[in-house]
């Protein structure tokens, strides 16, 4: 009995031992060094300013006179409907092209 009390004993000790040693260890959880660097750029990259400052005018969508203005159409009723433009026409039957005969119309000038 008194031999298997002893092995008890080394084996509980034995095993506190190690236990103990485990808290020593350094494990290796990534690869390299840099290892998650472009994920944590592109999360950053994408995080919006909330200070932001921008240098220069704002584009023309962005007139508060021309969005007030509309607005006040929009509530009389006379908004003013967009031109109707047109980017493709077809030919019925085709012309014996490879895209059934569509053509692309001519793209707007800057002055519209």
């Amino acid at each position: 009995m008194r031999r298997l009390s002893t092995a008890v004993a080394g084996v509980s000790s034995a095993l506190a031992v190690a236990v103990l040693l485990s808290g020593c260890i350094q494990s290796r959880l990534r690869d390299q060094a840099d290892f998650g660097d472009a994920t944590r750029q592109d999360r950053a990259t994408q995080i919006a300013d909330p200070d932001a400052h921008y240098a220069g005018v704002p584009g023309p969508a962005s007139s508060g006179l021309r969005a007030d203005a509309a607005q006040e159409r929009y509530i009389h009723g006379t908004v003013i409907q967009p031109a109707n433009m047109e980017t493709s026409t077809a030919t019925p039957g085709g012309n014996g092209s490879n895209n059934g005969g569509a053509s692309v119309a001519p793209a707007p000038t800057s002055g519209q």
